[in-house]
């Protein structure tokens, strides 16, 4: 759903003075809401627009508090899921980052699903309807917070299992990003400058997507990572060929410095035991 946009304001107000005493801090809130922000026009200029205070409703995407507010006014839609029933009803429980959620259910999905819009209704929000959808596990999955959920297989024992890993669309993503650090246009830096700026990619998105089954997609971007590095280096050195036997793998991680997933993998789950 379209969220930071569509909170109404005055029910928003309302929860947070239930919170703040401060009148002058609600004031503060209120002009902050109310805010012009600009926006992309027709041959990519900018215009301030008024809109949030015009319609009285969403909260000024990009701004410190909107996340803290988005939170605030979701609260009610959990609130009221469980005061009415929904909870035990469906025997479901919701799962939410600001915006996005989940509602884990044990039976009736799509009579859930029903529920969840009509309260979404009284609360005059509106849900995305192409990115809502009811998901059987074990035999469909779902993206949520950039994981696949879904049956994953054990490879050690060959068998399925319910799991996480990382999502293709996320994994899509830092390979196109690592692409466009190593492009011929870049090689005006220094190697020590651009391997910096890889392993700052890597480590980044190591450290977010460590949870479930992650070997496979730690191998495969650390795959992408390794021939884009090599194909770099020959094009600022003038090499000739793939390069592999003037930077082999013990180059790139060894005198280059570009860190080794696998081994990063194992040194997180060392130190979070």
């Amino acid at each position: 759903m379209q969220f930071f946009d569509s909170i109404p304001h005055e029910p928003l107000l309302k929860s947070v003075a239930r919170r703040v005493s401060d009148g002058g801090m609600l004031h503060l809130i209120k002009m902050w809401l109310q805010m012009p922000v600009e926006e992309e026009a027709n041959r990519g200029r900018m215009h301030r627009t008024t809109r949030n205070k015009d319609e009285k409703r969403g909260t000024p995407q990009g701004a410190p508090i909107s996340p803290l507010l988005s939170n605030l006014y979701m609260r009610r839609f959990i609130l009221g899921w469980k005061r009415l029933g929904y909870e035990q009803k469906y025997g479901a429980r919701i799962v939410n980052y600001a915006d996005d959620f989940v509602i884990c259910c044990q039976k009736q999905g799509d009579q859930a699903l029903e529920a969840a819009i009509q309260i979404m209704e009284a609360l005059k929000l509106t849900l995305n309807e192409t990115k809502t959808h009811v998901r059987r596990l074990p035999g469909e999955s779902f993206d949520f917070l950039g994981y696949t959920i879904g049956c994953c297989i054990s490879r050690k024992r060959n068998r399925p299992y319910l799991g996480t890993q990382p999502a293709a669309s996320r994994e899509k993503r830092v390979r196109e990003r690592i692409h466009d650090l190593t492009v011929r246009a870049t090689t005006w830096q220094s190697e020590e400058r651009l391997v910096a700026s890889l392993n700052r990619v890597l480590v980044g998105w190591g450290n977010y997507f460590c949870l479930g089954s992650v070997a496979a997609a730690y191998r495969r971007v650390q795959r992408h990572a390794e021939e884009r590095l090599r194909q770099w280096l020959c094009q600022k050195h003038r090499v000739r060929g793939r390069g592999y036997q003037r930077f082999p793998r013990q180059y790139l991680h060894g005198s280059a410095g570009l860190v080794d997933l696998e081994r990063f993998r194992s040194n997180l789950a060392w130190a979070q035991a």
